[in-house]
């Protein structure tokens, strides 16, 4: 796995597929990478450390070492998150970043449909980051004409920018059909492009649906699984089955089908198990998915 000083920093989703990230005391990362079918175990350290801030693909490590909560999906503390809302384009804190961004219309389940922007540059990494089944983009342009779209299509056709993560995971089991997903997506995308107020700078996009079956995996899961609850020393351990934004779902040697919310892994040492050892972390059924909204 990795050396004692590494800690896990939870997924990254690069094109070619997602991997685990590992944060060294230098500020230096790695990656393993994890395709269907790795083998994969782990024990956890003692304690959750936060994972400080990242600027320009280098970690600055939390300079008190702060302990987040086991059950806290970040593992920052307060004032390292609070440094990296300082220049962020999320927290609208870059209004001045020049680059192109993209402004898409993502899928998560019938009628979950957000509106968000990413940096062209990324050329699809967020969609894989959220655990979009499906996405169109509606145009491109400069970021504050992406963010003066998302606006307006939050006002004019009540298109969220946001879902609770636990509706986004319910909505994927069964996993929906493309006809589905592209129906949806392409009715909301031919409203869009029809709107009067969309900014002139942007360059609105025809509807050209992409879908993240070969890249997730689900069609081969026999259930939502059993959600892992992570905590000091305790083992993990299966085969990869699925990885669908930051949940990566593993076959244990069991039989069982587990999920783990790498979000919570975060900030944790692992050291190296078997992969058939047994999981001695407990488990418990998923959030159940709330009210679903209109869009």
């Amino acid at each position: 796995m990795t050396g004692h000083d590494w800690r896990c920093a939870g997924v990254r989703w690069l094109l070619e597929g997602p991997a685990l990230v590992w944060l060294g005391p230098d500020g230096m990362e790695r990656l393993s990478p994890l395709p269907v079918g790795r083998p994969l175990g782990f024990t956890t350290g003692s304690r959750r450390h936060c994972t400080g801030v990242r600027r320009g693909g280098r970690h600055t490590p939390c300079p008190v070492d702060a302990e987040p909560a086991v059950t806290a999906v970040s593992a920052q503390c307060a004032d390292c998150a609070r440094l990296d809302r300082s220049r962020s384009v999320a927290a609208d804190t870059m209004a001045d970043d020049p680059r192109p961004y993209d402004v898409y219309l993502a899928w998560f389940g019938p009628y979950l449909i957000k509106v968000g922007i990413t940096a062209a540059e990324r050329e699809g990494a967020r969609l894989l980051e959220q655990a979009a089944l499906s996405y169109a983009l509606l145009g491109h342009g400069p970021l504050m004409a992406a963010r003066r779209a998302e606006a307006v299509l939050g006002a004019a056709l009540a298109v969220p920018d946001r879902f609770p993560y636990a509706a986004k995971r319910a909505a994927r089991h069964p996993l929906p059909d493309r006809s589905l997903r592209t129906g949806q997506l392409a009715a909301l995308h031919q409203q869009a492009r029809q709107l009067p107020r969309l900014p002139e700078s942007l360059t609105v996009l025809p509807f050209t649906p992409v879908h993240h079956d070969d890249a997730f995996h689900l069609d081969r899961l026999p259930s939502e699984g059993a959600l892992v609850a992570l905590d000091a020393g305790q083992t993990v351990a299966g085969q990869v089955a699925a990885v669908c934004g930051p949940d990566l779902y593993l076959h244990a040697a069991d039989g069982r089908l587990l999920l783990v919310d790498t979000r919570l892994l975060a900030g944790w040492t692992l050291t190296a198990a078997a992969p058939d050892a047994r999981t001695t972390a407990s488990v418990r059924a998923p959030e159940p998915a709330g009210p679903q909204p209109l869009f």
